[in-house]
């Protein structure tokens, strides 16, 4: 570093203050700035990186790793939190906040940070996110598939692979042995982008479940193929055939599967009969994966994806009530997991690695998205029932993660080894791909599932869980708002007049496990539970929270009390309906007594003050409709305020005279004006 610099002269003021025991500030930083061609610590980063001084002294390498690992958390879920506020693809996003926390500001450095540490940290992080993908794996979900899944395992890995190898060898020029190699690498997707990506798009249920699928089950077959290859190569001189190589590795990848399904009977054994507590049943799981995804590793490297990817999807079709319990936990971790890998593996970026980028690499990479993928799909499932537009969705659709990168990086080590040049280009070629993927697929999704009309149901429904005068009423505002709505009940008889109105209804027990295969719940924005029972709605509510959110779930019945003994705890049922907290008996009372629903619009000329004063005084308002078809209900917890262009929903008495049913206050206002 130049003696004059900035960084230079820092570094000696520095270094004086801390000789002489000069106080220091209680965290001051330093930026020291490492010339290309430099290799500090015996390493290869060439980039800015933090120095720390605390408390008078340079800080500890522990301390500087903590300092990392809260920042990589900090960036991967503000990335996903920016997602979620935005609409864009997180998988872009956090891609992004890598880029730019390791080499572009130099703020992460992994290599220098956690050392032979960050290699096993990642595998271990992959496989925690590949089980957790597998319990999320129901066969009753495979069977909407019509057979797709099995079509793109048994033909499509085979056919890309070829495909991927004649493209890395024709067009991007790589010798014949690293092009199967790479090629068996990208012959799969991977959860830790495809999930994201689903998660901010709204496909229809069987391509999304396609691509679920083909993401978590083939994953771990990808580097299987890069395995075959890299053993053949290695035993090629030693007289060993491809036939034994084969042999070799379907008999590790048969030990690992037996491995991962043993252990998931062995859970699926302990767990109900209790042999293991409630507060350790999530620690006994994530560590039975883990010792799984070692174990399997240590028979034969690289089959411990597959080992944990069979105990998940075992698990998930066990119907254990305990992972019931554990869900909002392990999703939680996941999303922890998939934010920070993949801001490490971005921030492991080297610019130095991207300057070996060639032009005949774009070709690459526009036959791989062009060409490859889509003959790859398109062969595989033809003949078959899925429909031709999502045929074409699941061709395009296939953005490379984690374990590209990971893979990549640790067979480029072992060709160079064995003596083949362009080992050390796969990893330039590995991270083009995962970029180019990911910015191609992240942000088109979107609009190619619209184009080709793959779109699920827009959630601007609302679900209404028991069928009673009231919610019949309900639903028929609802209807007349242009607010699509059904009724879920388990009486046929109950259901009747809503069939005659032509609301749509839901015969069925809506807490059943067969609910997810009949209704598509992906339609509705909130559910609400209107039945005569409180502590029914009660359960209804807390069922359907995780996954429609705590917000949006409402029920009939009084406010939860926790310091009350006789009152359910806010935690256990949902949002009362109503501010007042109107309770069933409540409802029933003043619907016998010709209560009845108004909407009021809200505009300039009458505001939300002209349309409380409007309404009656016992009348409560219920909820609002917000001009993009977001329901907001008033609640003792929350009271939206409406704007000029929603309309507020009311309950309430009818005046002397008013007929029964829904009434326009705006209407009425404007009408004597």
């Amino acid at each position: 570093m130049s003696g004059g610099s900035a960084a230079g002269i820092a570094t000696r003021i520095l270094t004086g203050l801390l000789a002489n025991g000069a106080p220091l500030p209680d965290f001051a930083v330093l930026f020291q700035v490492w010339m290309p061609g430099e290799r500090p610590y015996g390493g290869k980063i060439s980039r800015p990186v933090f120095t720390f001084c605390a408390k008078g002294r340079y800080a500890f390498p522990m301390q500087q790793q903590a300092l990392v690992f809260a920042l990589i958390g900090i960036l991967g879920i503000g990335a996903q939190w920016i997602a979620w506020r935005t609409g864009w693809p997180a998988i872009a996003l956090m891609l992004a906040a890598g880029v730019l926390a390791g080499p572009v500001t130099g703020l992460v450095v992994p290599e220098h940070t956690f050392g032979d540490l960050l290699e096993p940290m990642v595998s271990v992080a992959v496989a925690l996110i590949l089980f957790e993908g597998g319990l999320s794996l129901n066969f009753r979900e495979l069977r909407r598939t019509e057979g797709a899944v099995t079509r793109l395992m048994v033909i499509g890995i085979p056919v890309g692979w070829v495909l991927g190898t004649l493209a890395c060898y024709y067009v991007a020029g790589l010798v014949w042995p690293v092009a199967v190699l790479f090629a068996g690498i990208l012959v799969v997707t991977g959860p830790t982008v495809v999930i994201p990506l689903l998660r901010q798009s709204n496909v229809a249920p069987r391509p999304r479940a396609i691509l679920k699928w083909e993401a978590i089950v083939n994953d771990p077959f990808g580097a299987l193929c890069a395995v075959i290859t890299y053993e053949y190569l290695r035993r090629v001189d030693e007289g060993g055939t491809l036939l034994s190589v084969l042999a070799a590795l379907l008999a590790a990848a048969l030990v690992a599967g037996l491995i991962g399904y043993g252990v998931a009977r062995a859970i699926a054994w302990a767990f109900p009969r209790g042999h293991v507590p409630e507060y350790l049943k999530a620690p006994v799981l994530l560590v039975a994966v883990i010792g799984t995804f070692v174990l399997s590793n240590l028979i034969q490297q690289e089959t411990g994806l597959l080992a944990v990817t069979v105990m998940g999807v075992a698990i998930a079709n066990m119907r254990l009530d305990s992972l019931r319990d554990i869900h909002p936990f392990k999703e939680n971790v996941t999303v922890l997991l998939i934010s920070g890998v993949f801001v490490l593996l971005s921030a492991s970026l080297d610019f130095n690695v991207l300057r070996q980028f060639e032009w005949r690499f774009i070709a690459y990479l526009l036959a791989l998205l062009f060409l490859v993928r889509p003959a790859t799909v398109l062969i595989s499932l033809a003949f078959s029932k899925i429909p031709w537009n999502e045929r074409l969705l699941v061709a395009w659709i296939a953005p490379r993660g984690v374990v590209a990168v990971a893979m990549s990086g640790l067979f480029a080590l072992r060709l160079d080894q064995l003596g083949y040049g362009d080992g050390s280009i796969l990893v330039t070629l590995s991270f083009s791909v995962v970029v180019a993927t990911i910015l191609a697929h992240g942000f088109s999704i979107r609009y190619v599932a619209r184009w080709l009309k793959v779109t699920g149901a827009r959630k601007k429904g609302l679900l209404v869980v028991g069928s009673t005068p009231w919610s019949l009423s309900l639903a028929e505002q609802l209807r007349q708002l242009d607010v699509p709505v059904m009724i879920a009940d388990t009486s046929w008889q109950r259901l009747s007049v809503a069939r005659q109105a032509g609301i749509p209804t839901y015969h069925g027990e809506i807490l059943a496990e067969s609910t997810e295969e009949r209704l598509d719940l992906a339609q509705f924005q909130v559910l609400v539970a209107t039945t005569d029972s409180e502590a029914y709605n009660a359960l209804v509510c807390s069922e359907f929270a995780p996954d429609i959110g705590r917000d949006s779930v409402y029920q009939l019945g009084g406010m939860g009390d926790d310091e009350d003994h006789r009152s359910l705890p806010e935690a256990l049922r949902g949002r009362a309906m109503f501010a007042s907290g109107l309770g069933v008996e409540d409802i029933m009372e003043r619907q016998r007594a010709g209560w009845a629903f108004r909407k009021t619009r809200i505009s300039e000329q009458f505001d939300f003050a002209d349309a409380q004063a409007a309404l009656p005084d016992e009348a409560d308002m219920l909820f609002l409709l917000r001009k993009d078809g977001k329901i907001r209900f008033f609640t003792h917890a929350s009271r939206p305020v409406p704007q000029p262009g929603d309309t507020v929903i009311s309950y309430g008495p009818s005046r002397h005279g008013e007929p029964e049913g829904s009434r326009d206050t705006n209407d009425k206002k404007e009408a004597t004006a």
